[in-house]
């Protein structure tokens, strides 16, 4: 207040043009500093606010991703059950394994989840010399370069396989210990889908895809109960196409079949093979069965606006009955479902 006081004197009594002048910049200073201070005040509180209901929302949609695997597990609890059922009420239909997208409503908030059965998928821990083209033909159609795809399926058998000789495109421990951070390979069956990131050839964007292109894990599995053929009642269009002797053309019509739920469905999914492929269908047939497994795939997105900014969560369980079941893997959050 005083020197409020002085700067007011100062100009009632005939202060010069240069004093004046001064006097002016210094006010023109503090109010500069004071608008500075006003302004990141401002801004930090915006910025808390929003923070907050990102926060918010964050965890919301998780709470419904959640909601989104319980409701899996439910249905699929309920088709275990009811798996031999002739007359089919309507509300009670059993879910589909083959990766479909279900959706439901808690409040404002919404969620979506998928069901796979895994033995729609191709097993890495089973594969073997004569079913890696399985993998070599999955990762030609995600866009990996067939020199690449050859040494990716070469090094996957090679990482598992108990001897340290190593195939014509693959690698053991003398390229992995010659690494700038060395480790050795493990020659053993792999633990987690996302161990493959140890393998030679092995890159995050070809293991969860790059935002354009989907990642090869959604066609992975390790479930010991699957074998090296693909059931043909489940298996993504990408696994098909993966077939020798597949056609996109053969694959889109068994998918419309499995759609049509129709009980005749597999049978005609099959003869729709035979009759489109000829002479290969023995080639391909090898690759295929009708089978089913215990061991599902969950995959559920919460969201509160849309499902692109959703909170995604991936599960596998495996039932141990027709109600009991345990969790082989969880991962949350996990990459985008679609």
């Amino acid at each position: 207040m005083q020197n409020n006081g002085q700067i007011m004197t100062a100009f009632r009594t005939g202060a010069t043009s240069t004093e004046r002048g001064v006097v002016l910049l210094l006010v023109l200073w503090i109010l500069s500093v004071l608008m500075v201070v006003a302004m990141s005040f401002s801004f930090i509180t915006r910025t808390d606010a929003y923070s907050a209901l990102a926060f918010k929302e964050g965890v919301e949609n998780k709470f419904l991703a959640e909601a989104g695997i319980e409701r899996g597990l439910m249905e699929l609890v309920f088709r275990n059950v009811n798996r031999g059922q002739t007359v089919t009420l309507e509300g009670m239909d059993l879910v589909k394994t083959d990766g479909r997208a279900y959706y439901g409503q808690l409040g404002s908030g919404s969620y979506s989840f998928r069901v796979v059965d895994e033995s729609g998928k191709i097993n890495i821990n089973t594969l073997s010399d004569a079913s890696a083209v399985l993998l070599k033909n999955l990762l030609i159609n995600a866009g990996v370069p067939t020199g690449n795809a050859d040494v990716i399926a070469d090094s996957i058998l090679d990482w598992k396989d108990s001897d340290d000789l190593h195939r014509l495109n693959g690698a053991e421990n003398d390229y992995y210990l010659s690494l700038p951070d060395p480790y050795s390979a493990k020659n053993a069956p792999f633990d987690t889908l996302e161990e493959l990131l140890l393998v030679r050839g092995i890159t995050p964007e070809i293991l969860y895809g790059d935002g354009e292109k989907r990642g090869i894990i959604r066609f992975l599995t390790l479930s010991p109960e699957t074998s090296s053929a693909i059931s043909v009642n489940v298996a993504p269009r990408e696994v098909l196409l993966a077939i020798p002797g597949m056609t996109a053309d053969i694959a889109d019509r068994v998918i419309a079949d499995r759609k049509s739920d129709d009980p005749a469905a597999v049978p005609k999914a099959f003869e729709d093979i035979r009759i489109g492929i000829g002479q290969n269908y023995a080639l391909v047939s090898q690759f295929l069965h009708t089978g089913g497994s215990n061991t599902f795939m969950i995959e559920a997105t919460g969201f509160r606006v849309s499902e692109k900014r959703g909170y995604p969560i991936r599960a596998v369980v495996v039932f141990e009955g027709s109600s009991k079941y345990r969790y082989q893997y969880y991962k949350s959050p996990a990459g985008k479902t679609k």
